[in-house]
């Protein structure tokens, strides 16, 4: 499901503020609780009715939303009888207390296309007493299974699905040979409100990582397998000769990658010019565009996914294996297809000129990102010493002028980590941790940076069509809470200023590296950003610092990039396999659609760690677990665990008997007896009262006996000495300011 934009709750987070509030939750109460202002509220609206029609939530009279219970615009439904040639169904997934309602099937021409029983996608919509509902498609036997855990009660099995938004459980009429507690795939059957489940598929046990993977693919909607045609026409094309080509396979390339890369789509090589003007530079992507051709079976299926998506266990890849990690990967000593990106990077760092080739290479080495640091660095052993000198050393002198350009442009620095699951060697979890951000990354970065320009810019010159990376500038109802929220720290920030990247890292800079607020400021100035996204329209990059961005360097797992390949060899007439007229006359569409699947895929990669995460914690339920509060609202806060990641709720009902104040500026709850605060970034003691591995859910509670934290101590403001030589939060008594 795709990730609201930042600032936006997320879809749980509404359906726990609906859940918890008191009060019929409208539109208005919402937007209150989670402090939306101008364009979000816009955003908001948008996403109350994609879960409207998603069926996650329903509108009552007087605009309040609960969870379900009315007839979403857009909702599975499966024939149920035939009334003098009609057509009627029900809605496949109903909660309300009243009966499921009788909905008439309008057709249109399909008439004998569709038989009791079967599973339609439709637009529903009111008419008269009651609604109708117009086919879109008819869904597949597999999109009819759930996904859940076999439980058992009085001699009964239930099956309790894995996704936290359904909240019914089925009893299993057919059990095959599954048991208590294993993971399996069941087909409903039967009318509302008796619908029982019949096990189809046993997947063994949700505990077992390989589940969290398969869960997060069938939540939602990913294509794990690939139609025929696209598999025969993959190993077709996959013994098609390279052609004429640039030879590149003299120079000494190479492909520096993270040691667990299941790919590899690009590889590097730089040296000094003659003329003693910089370097030239190649970044050699594969030739994705050669082997699947605009209209293919291989092209349908890649739209269709838009991108790979990777979890801890496996990748669903956009291509089939045979290309994705066969002909298409390169890997050394193998000679490989190329669209080679010829840079003239300057003593600046500056791209003087840029030229595209279709070649040939062959990449002497695939080094992992560790190994090429630990060969700079001077360790011995890790990288042959002859590819130091000759690939590596001149990369990293060319790497040096880049980076200087990129510190003269100030793009946007937030060093917040990412989390990597590592695995043993029978697929258990043996850690959990922050993934390690070294110069070898930042180098491959700034030279993937440089190749995604350079295609923009060699494009815009040829005036051909762009599918740029979008990243827009921040809205001033988000920079007022921003500013907001900085006051609270003693912070200024002018809302009159031109906003440029780095502007937010001047505020970084002044927080200081190890202050303990500096994290929750970085995750406030990120939420204060766009979402990236897909387009035809030069926007500009406001992360980057860049007028003209564009994906060139991961055509593999990026269907963005793809389209980019296809342009330029279209633009610089580099044979078959160039962009057609219809598809870049498509280019708003299809850069939508793009846009929408990685942001389904992003949420896919994020749960599935989240899983990851609580299947790590289940032993340590009943203990008391360091955590960081990572936002508030009315209802109460969300906290994370420290250096592991994993959210959970803890409702404002439980922190105590008085009334707790919600500062919207400050983003915290306030006793307003006891001044007891509990404020976004803070650190806290919380016991882990649940871990649910198969839905990733962790519930947490307050320490038996005790406050969280001690009373105001959570925020050590930013300061400085005021006139009189004290710190500016101290009172004249000595006391810390409130």
């Amino acid at each position: 499901m795709p990730r609201p934009l930042p600032g936006l709750p997320t879809r749980q987070q509404v359906l726990d503020f609906i859940a918890a509030s008191d009060q019929p939750a409208g539109k208005r109460e919402i937007a209150r609780a989670f402090g939306l202002k101008g364009n979000e509220k816009i955003a908001l609206k948008a996403l109350l009715k994609d879960m409207a029609d998603e069926g996650l939530i329903d509108s009552a009279p007087g605009r309040a939303f609960h969870k379900m219970g009315g007839v979403p615009r857009v909702t599975v439904l499966r024939v149920t009888s035939v009334d003098d040639g009609q057509l009627w169904a029900m809605p496949e997934s109903w909660h309300a207390d009243s009966p499921p309602p009788k909905i008439r099937v309008i057709e249109r021409g399909r008439r004998s296309a569709l038989a009791l029983g079967d599973r339609i996608l439709a637009r529903t919509e009111e008419a008269g007493q009651g609604h109708v509902a117009h086919v879109m498609k008819k869904l597949q036997r597999s999109a009819d299974l759930l996904l859940g855990v076999v439980r058992k009660e009085d001699e009964r099995y239930f099956l309790t699905p894995v996704d936290k938004r359904e909240r019914r459980e089925l009893q299993i009429s057919d059990l095959k040979d599954a048991r208590v507690g294993d993971l399996v795939l069941a087909e409903p059957s039967g009318r509302p409100p008796r619908v029982t489940a019949r096990v189809d598929a046993i997947l063994g046990d949700p505990f077992a990582p390989r589940s969290f993977s398969l869960i997060a693919i069938h939540k939602h909607g990913l294509r794990d397998g690939f139609r025929e045609d696209a598999l025969a026409e993959a190993a077709k094309v996959a013994t098609l000769p390279l052609g004429e080509r640039e030879d590149l396979t003299r120079l000494p390339i190479v492909a520096i990658d993270p040691e667990d890369a299941r790919d590899h789509d690009d590889a590097i090589w730089a040296s000094p010019r003659d003329d003693g003007d910089g370097w030239d530079a190649i970044v050699a992507i594969a030739d994705v565009s050669f082997y699947v051709r605009p209209g293919s079976a291989l092209d349908k299926e890649a739209r269709a996914r838009g991108n790979s998506v990777y979890f801890p266990d496996r990748v669903v890849p956009m291509l089939p294996h045979e290309l994705s990690s066969g002909i298409c990967s390169l890997k050394a000593g193998e000679p490989r297809a190329a669209l080679a990106c010829h840079l003239h990077v300057g003593k600046d760092g500056a791209l003087k000129s840029w030229r595209f080739a279709r070649a040939k290479i062959c990449v002497a080495a695939n080094i992992a990102y560790e190994d090429a640091q630990a060969a700079i660095d001077g360790v011995p052993g890790r990288v042959d010493p002859d590819l130091v000198e000759s690939a590596l050393r001149p990369l990293w002198a060319c790497w040096a002028a880049l980076l200087a350009a990129r510190n003269k442009r100030e793009p946007l620095e937030l060093d917040l980590p990412e989390r990597r699951v590592v695995l043993d060697e029978k697929g258990r979890i043996a850690s959990v941790a922050p993934r390690e951000r070294l110069d070898a990354h930042k180098l491959v970065e700034d030279y993937m940076i440089a190749a995604n320009v350079a295609a923009a810019r060699a494009l815009e010159r040829k005036k051909a069509p762009v599918m740029y990376r979008v990243h827009e500038g921040p809205g001033r109802e988000k920079l007022v809470t921003l500013k907001d929220y900085l006051a609270t720290f003693d912070l200024e920030f002018a809302l009159g200023q031109v906003v440029r990247p780095a502007t937010f890292n001047r505020i970084i800079e002044r927080v200081g590296a190890d202050h303990p607020a500096r994290p929750e400021i970085m995750e406030q100035v990120l939420r204060t950003q766009m979402q990236a996204r897909y387009s035809p329209d030069t926007l500009g990059h406001f992360g980057l610092a860049l007028g003209a961005y564009a994906h060139f360097t991961s055509p593999i797992r990026r269907y963005a990039d793809l389209l980019v390949h296809r342009a330029l060899v279209a633009a610089y007439r580099l044979g078959e396999g160039g962009l057609p007229p219809e598809d870049a006359e498509r280019f708003d569409e299809i850069g939508e659609l793009i846009s929408g699947l990685e942001r389904r895929a992003m949420e896919a990669e994020r749960e599935t760690i989240d899983r990851y995460v609580a299947a790590f914690l289940a032993d340590r339920v009943g203990q008391v677990v360091r955590c960081r509060i990572t936002g508030v609202q009315p209802f109460g806060f969300f906290a994370t665990v420290l250096d592991l990641g994993g959210d959970g709720l803890v409702p404002a009902s439980i922190l105590g008997n008085e009334y707790f104040r919600y500062d919207e500026k400050a983003q915290a709850l306030v006793g307003e007896e006891s001044g007891e605060t509990f404020a976004m970034g803070q650190q806290l003691d919380l016991r882990l009262a649940e871990a649910i591995p198969a839905s990733g859910a962790l519930r947490f509670e307050l320490p038996e006996g005790k406050f969280a934290a001690p009373r105001r101590e959570r925020r050590d403001r930013v300061h400085r000495p005021n006139k009189r030589g004290r710190p500016s939060n101290i009172r004249h008594d000595g006391r810390r300011k409130r």
